[in-house]
């Protein structure tokens, strides 16, 4: 019986999704609120979406090799920075939502900067995650500052993102930059890099691996930590005592999106409080958006931390992360270990 009403439900469900059109989303947040916001949106609209799970890096190339023919109307989520450079090339349409004014003055500055071609639909610190069993077995201290992960003893035990790939790693470069100076920023990514025992290619697999006791310190978005510990894994998260830089999670629809009424359907419906409030439900911890959104309880509190004034104008820039990142990988990247 349960059966026969389960293919009845879907039978419908896929008749509406066919009368409603469909829409292409690159989602650059994590898989179980991809797969949410994906799935609620298309029982409650019967709207199909086509979902491709990419990294802001990633997703940026792929924008660009697109330009020409572009497969997808809307991406989603992932560090404000790539969309930003995604505006700055004009492959993200001018639009105005109605809902500006309803969002946190972070977000509309986000919108006001990229000449209305992106917006922020969350933000969250970038810090430290650390296995709370892994530093007692090997009787490591807790690292509380960008000082303290230079200390030899974290040899090896240090995971972070590839900046080339990955919106989190990229976030962590302009942050030190401006926290310490180029020439400084460089000379201390040169020697963390002796400690680095990996770059990975997405931004949430150190926080991850780190979880799962396979390193025991990674340097990511602190708002990754409390859903690993909600899946009973000893990870704890820290923000570095000198300052740290926040991502402002930005939205785009792509210029030339073949399903644009649809496109902007998503884009409002992403920006009401009941679609940001869905990031709790998967368990991801950033701050929302829209005032009016409910802020859960194991969200990072902004006002304990020391934040950098982060220039998102100037390192949303192509040339500037064309440039810091190419420097990365000459200076840094090829150092042997």
């Amino acid at each position: 019986m349960k059966k026969l009403f389960l293919a009845a439900v879907l039978g419908v469900a896929a008749a509406a999704a066919s009368a409603q059109g469909q829409v292409n989303v690159i989602c650059s947040v994590q898989a179980e609120w991809c797969n949410m916001i994906s799935t609620v949106y298309a029982r409650t609209t019967g709207t199909k979406v086509n979902l491709s799970m990419k990294g802001s890096g990633e997703a940026l190339a792929q924008l660009v090799a697109e330009r020409e023919n572009p497969k997808t109307d809307v991406w989603f989520g992932g560090t404000g920075d790539p969309h930003l450079q995604a505006a700055e090339q004009g492959l993200s349409l001018e639009y105005k939502s109605p809902a500006l004014g309803q969002l946190q003055p972070w977000s509309q500055q986000q919108a006001k900067q990229s000449g209305y071609k992106t917006v922020g639909i969350y933000s969250g610190p970038l810090g430290f995650g650390y296995n709370t069993e892994l530093l007692a077995k090997k009787k490591l201290a807790v690292p509380k500052s960008w000082a303290d992960l230079l200390k030899p003893i974290y040899k090896g035990e240090i995971l972070v993102a590839n900046p080339a790939a990955s919106g989190t790693a990229y976030t962590m470069v302009a942050t030190l930059v401006q926290l310490m100076g180029e020439d400084k920023a460089f000379e201390y990514m040169k020697a963390l890099h002796k400690n680095v025992s990996q770059y990975m290619r997405s931004g949430t697999g150190p926080i991850k691996a780190v979880a799962r006791g396979e390193s025991a310190v990674s340097i990511s978005f602190v708002h990754d930590g409390p859903g690993e510990k909600m899946n009973s894994f000893p990870l704890e998260t820290v923000t570095p005592l000198e300052g740290t830089g926040a991502e402002i999670g930005s939205m785009s629809i792509i210029k030339g999106a073949r399903n644009l009424d649809a496109a902007k359907k998503f884009y409002e419906w992403a920006l009401t409080p009941a679609a940001q409030e869905m990031a709790a439900a998967a368990r991801q911890f950033q701050v929302p958006s829209n005032k009016s959104a409910k802020v859960d309880p194991r969200v990072p509190d902004f006002r304990l931390i020391k934040f950098i004034d982060y220039d998102y104008a100037k390192y949303g820039a192509s040339a500037e992360r064309k440039r810091l990142i190419a420097k990365w990988e000459k200076e840094v990247n090829s150092l042997p270990h």
